[in-house]
C-alpha cells in the first residue's frame, strides 16, 4: 500500500515554512546592534486542502505564513551625546527621501552631507513635516527641540517629519512603508540618544533553536515517509 503523497507534500510545506522562519530568526539577530530595528515577526495560517472532492470531509493542513508584522514596542534609548543622533520617544518614524520614494524608519543615526543636507546612515534626505529635504547651515549651531522643530539660533528652518499609522510593513534596512491610515504622532524628540533595536538576543537564540530543530523534525519524518513508500512498493512486487 502506497504513502498518500499528500502527507509528503504537507510535511515539505512544514520545512518550507521553518526554513521561512529560520532566514526571519536570523535577520532579527542580526539586527540586534541596528538602531531602531523592529522585531520581525511571521504570523502563520493553516490552509485546508481536500484530499478528494467526493470526501470533503477528509482533509489536511498544509502550514503557511501569512504576513510578516514587525513589533512596534519601544526599544531602549542609547545616549551618545551626538548632536545629529535623534530618538524617538514614543510612536511615529521619521521620513526619509529614497530612490524607492518615501520610506519610514526609526533609527535617527543622522549626519549632514556635502551638500548641507540631513540624510541618514544610507545618504537618504530626511524629510520635514513638509516632505522637503532639510537644510542645515553648517556655519551656524543648530537644535532639535523636543517636538521636532529644527532650530538656527531663534529660526526656525524645519520640522521634522514625524508621522504614525495603523500599521507600516517591513521593506529592509530598517525601512518601512505606510499599511494602514496615518494617526496623530505622540513623541519626543531625544538629541544626543539613539534608539536601540528591539529585539532579545536571548530569546532570538532560543527560537532559532527551535526553529531548526523543527526543521530537522519535518525532513526526518520525510525521510521516515519515504522509506515506508519503498518498502510498501518492494512487498507488492513479492
Amino acid at each position: 500500500m502506497a504513502v498518500d503523497i499528500q502527507s509528503i507534500y504537507m510535511l515539505a510545506s512544514g520545512g518550507k515554512r521553518a526554513l521561512e522562519q529560520l532566514d526571519t530568526v536570523s535577520n532579527n539577530i542580526a539586527n540586534v546592534n541596528t538602531p531602531g530595528f523592529k522585531k520581525l515577526l511571521e504570523v502563520e495560517m493553516y490552509q485546508d486542502i481536500p484530499v478528494n472532492r467526493g470526501e470533503s470531509g477528509k482533509l489536511l493542513t498544509f502550514p503557511r505564513f501569512r504576513e510578516t508584522l514587525p513589533v512596534l514596542s519601544q526599544g531602549s534609548l542609547q545616549k551618545t551625546d551626538s548632536p545629529l543622533d535623534f530618538a524617538i520617544s514614543g510612536k511615529g518614524f521619521f521620513k526619509v527621501e529614497t530612490k524607492s520614494g518615501i520610506l519610514l524608519t526609526r533609527n535617527g543615526h543622522f549626519h549632514i552631507d556635502k551638500d548641507g543636507y540631513l540624510v541618514d546612515a544610507n545618504g537618504n534626505k530626511v524629510l520635514s513635516k513638509e516632505n522637503n529635504p532639510i537644510i542645515i547651515d553648517t556655519n551656524q549651531p543648530f537644535n532639535v527641540s523636543s517636538d521636532g522643530r529644527v532650530l538656527q539660533g531663534a529660526i526656525e528652518v524645519a520640522v521634522l517629519g514625524i508621522e504614525d499609522y495603523e500599521s507600516v510593513e517591513p521593506v529592509g534596512n530598517s525601512y518601512y512603508v505606510p499599511a494602514g491610515d496615518v494617526k496623530p504622532a505622540e513623541y519626543k524628540v531625544l538629541t544626543g540618544f539613539l534608539e536601540s533595536s528591539n529585539v532579545e538576543p536571548i530569546k532570538e537564540m532560543v527560537n532559532l533553536i527551535e526553529t531548526q530543530r523543527r526543521f530537522e523534525i519535518y525532513g526526518n519524518l520525510i525521510r521516515g515517509l519515504d522509506r515506508m513508500n519503498m518498502k510498501s512498493v518492494e512487498i507488492g512486487k513479492v
